[in-house]
């Protein structure tokens, strides 16, 4: 028999110790986001809708102040008033990097689309960094994955997982029908916020992605 290295390192799984998980989970109208994706394939642009979506939630971060926090490993919670937003990123060997977008909150939409992109680059190309970010998104969408609860990780205050679109029967004023939707999975740091205001962030997000046009 041969060794095998943990799938999260020792000094990920010492960060666990401390944290409250809890975890939610929201259903979201998928239609915006595909029409926008197909606008931008039209337009020759190269537009994903993790990228999209990471959009909204720095929108949302700005308003909800602990969700734009950090962990200390002496168990401070720090608010960043300028604040990091994370993206994971698959690397080769089932290993996990956080790709960080500096200083979200500052970017206007054509910043954003560049410094997404090149986190991303960087990070695939092994460009592994320390990272401060207050939340982090993931996605398995591209692997048929619906739903999952992620874990948190500090000094993050939560994790956002985003599945792949999927049909499901939702009522409308009495009206039962089949729409698209994702599902959006929160786990958070009950030590930062409690449930009223992760849900008051939730339903913020939901509101930014069914109202989601391309910036012109």
């Amino acid at each position: 028999m041969s060794p095998v290295d943990p799938a999260l390192s020792p000094a990920i799984t010492r960060r666990l110790t401390g944290v409250v998980p809890a975890n939610m989970h929201l259903d979201v109208h998928w239609r915006p986001i595909g029409t926008a994706r197909e606008a931008a394939k039209l337009a020759k642009r190269d537009l994903s809708p993790s990228l999209m979506i990471a959009w909204c939630i720095s929108r949302v971060m700005l308003k909800h102040p602990a969700f734009r926090s950090t962990v200390q490993a002496d168990g401070r919670i720090v608010e960043q008033i300028d604040f990091d937003l994370g993206v994971a990123v698959a690397l080769e060997g089932d290993r996990l990097a956080t790709a960080a977008i500096h200083q979200a909150n500052r970017l206007d939409w054509p910043a954003f689309v560049a410094a997404y992109a090149a986190a991303v680059a960087r990070t695939r190309a092994g460009k592994v960094e320390e990272v401060q970010t207050s939340l982090i998104l993931t996605s398995l969408g591209a692997f048929g994955i619906e739903q999952a609860i992620p874990i948190v990780v500090p000094p993050s205050m939560g994790t956002l997982f985003v599945g792949k679109a999927h049909m499901r029967m939702m009522g409308d004023q009495g009206v039962v029908s089949p729409v698209e939707v994702v599902t959006l999975s929160l786990t958070f740091d009950h030590r930062v916020v409690n449930g009223v205001g992760a849900a008051a962030f939730m339903h913020d997000v939901k509101v930014q992605i069914e109202g989601f046009v391309l910036p012109g």
